[in-house]
């Protein structure tokens, strides 16, 4: 039987469930506030604060009124509870480095699994809370006693992708109050509260920090050096300002000098950190795309959500399906245990693949359930 964010609504009020809810400043999280307050929940609103760079501009104390503002509205408490020390250790301090070794991190990943679902759930018991919420476009639902973490309702929002690292404890103590709605259903219902941040716009980029120039946010912490871009002939078409900054697949941060008006948009196909070069590619142009296309990767760090159910499928291999992106299309691949070493996995696809980078997440689905995933260590070309 499946078990919906609301089944536990609680009238009796010696009995009423308390529900610590993480509140952005945003619309989705302000929604999922409010349901649960409808629902019959104690709640309390917090507003977790993270590190943030002394030169950047101060964006998160408009968020914090802004999440402040929801819970004057709605009548509920409010509280601020302290993340940075953790924000800063195991998502900034890791994405820097592993971007000074050529990597290309999730850091939302990370920011789920110490931030949000680690130090924030550790706190909210330690406060007498029941559960956490979020707004994040996801659904718990437990079936045989397990819990399993689904897709959402609305796949172009669904942030499964970046929730494979939560475990049966974590999605226990777990409401996803949107889950199983659409974006234009949380704004209609934003707007049916009242709530002051029902036509507020959605943020993007660093989880926590908003919208930046990963390019320049890296350039205070890694040293960096002009390079060449090259065509697929090796012949030097342009210029870039560090390799270790670019994600396979990007189309923006490197000057391409040899090109007519009229050229569609080049992006990365590989980079070479030692020589500090990136080669770039256009189909359009007739470039030789398939040199690039993946058969084989090889991850690390797998973490399965109901290790359980699928832990003995692993001996030899499981059929599945993997996103390598976030909102890529899932791709049928075979998941098997790599011999050479005891904590690595390799994952055969049915159909080659591209735009690949070593650091990103490999995430596993059956249908729609989310079984888990690890982190890209290797590209087999």
């Amino acid at each position: 039987m499946a078990r919906i964010w609301n089944k536990h609504k609680q009238s009796n009020t010696p009995l009423k469930r308390k529900v610590f809810v993480g509140l952005s400043g945003g619309v989705d999280s302000s929604v999922a506030l409010a349901l649960l307050q409808k629902d019959g929940y104690d709640v309390t609103g917090v507003f977790l604060k993270v590190w943030q760079p002394d030169w950047m501009p101060c964006e998160w104390k408009e968020e914090r009124r802004s999440a402040m503002r929801v819970c004057a509205t709605l009548g509920v408490p409010f509280i601020t509870l302290d993340c940075q020390k953790e924000y800063k250790k195991e998502v900034v301090d890791y994405m820097i480095r592993e971007y000074g070794q050529g990597r290309v991190p999730n850091p939302d990943v990370f920011c789920n699994k110490y931030v949000k679902f680690g130090v924030f759930l550790k706190k909210a018991m330690e406060m007498g809370a029941d559960y956490i919420a979020t707004g994040h476009y996801a659904v718990v639902e437990v079936r045989d006693k397990r819990y399993e973490l689904r897709e959402s309702k609305d796949k172009e929002k669904d942030q499964s992708y970046f929730l494979y690292t939560l475990g049966q404890e974590e999605l226990k103590h777990t409401l996803f109050p949107v889950g199983n709605m659409t974006k234009p259903e949380v704004r209609k219902l934003a707007e049916k509260f009242d709530l002051p941040t029902a036509h507020k716009k959605d943020s993007q980029g660093l989880c926590f920090i908003g919208k930046v120039d990963m390019k320049d946010f890296l350039s205070h912490y890694i040293q960096t050096k002009r390079g060449d871009v090259l065509n697929t002939s090796g012949e030097i078409v342009g210029h870039h300002n560090g390799a270790v900054l670019f994600a396979i697949g990007e189309r923006h941060g490197f000057t391409i000098t040899k090109k007519s008006p009229d050229d569609p948009r080049f992006f990365a196909v590989s980079k070479d950190i030692d020589k500090n070069t990136i080669t770039v590619a256009n189909k359009e142009l007739g470039h030789p795309m398939s040199k690039w296309d993946t058969k084989e990767i090889i991850i690390k760090d797998l973490h399965l959500i109901n290790l359980d159910d699928i832990s003995s499928k692993l001996d030899k291999q499981l059929k599945t399906s993997v996103r390598i992106r976030y909102r890529q299309e899932k791709q049928s691949c075979l998941l098997t245990p790599e011999c050479s070493k005891p904590n690595e996995y390799k994952v055969v696809f049915d159909i080659p693949q591209n735009a690949i980078s070593v650091g990103q997440s490999a995430v596993f689905y059956d249908g729609g359930i989310c079984l888990g995933g690890g982190v890209i260590e290797k590209i087999i070309n």
